[in-house]
């Protein structure tokens, strides 16, 4: 892929994230659950925008992650989901506003955001 395709694809993603980041807030009642998605690991955090704190966060590049070994990016996904649901209701959050970051809700956000739903999150 050449250089421009590279930054056309980023500045793409940063213009939609924008725009989502004018209607997506997170509140002390309803924190946001913003993600991350990069080519080898994934990020997500639990964020009271008000305060400016995170309340929680997972990611897949964690030490302890990997202890049952390599696994398909949508396995990985869907585990992620797993933590950062259970740190987030360790922390007294169950609703929470989903920001998907810019991404397409499809794939490994998708499976994430599912996965979180599963396991005790509302949104």
């Amino acid at each position: 892929m050449s250089k421009i395709v590279v930054k056309k694809k980023a500045v793409g993603r940063d213009r939609r994230r924008k725009g989502i980041r004018k209607k997506v807030g997170g509140t002390g009642t309803r924190p946001r659950l913003s993600v991350f998605r990069g080519n080898k690991n994934m990020y997500c955090q639990v964020i009271d925008d008000e305060r400016g704190v995170t309340l929680a966060s997972a990611s897949t590049s964690e030490k302890g992650f990997w202890d049952s070994g390599r696994m398909p990016k949508t396995e990985e996904a869907r585990r992620l989901g797993e933590l950062i649901a259970e740190r987030a209701k360790e922390n007294g959050v169950q609703r929470v506003i989903f920001d998907r970051g810019g991404y397409k809700y499809h794939g490994r956000v998708e499976a994430l955001a599912q996965s979180a739903r599963e396991n005790g999150l509302i949104f």
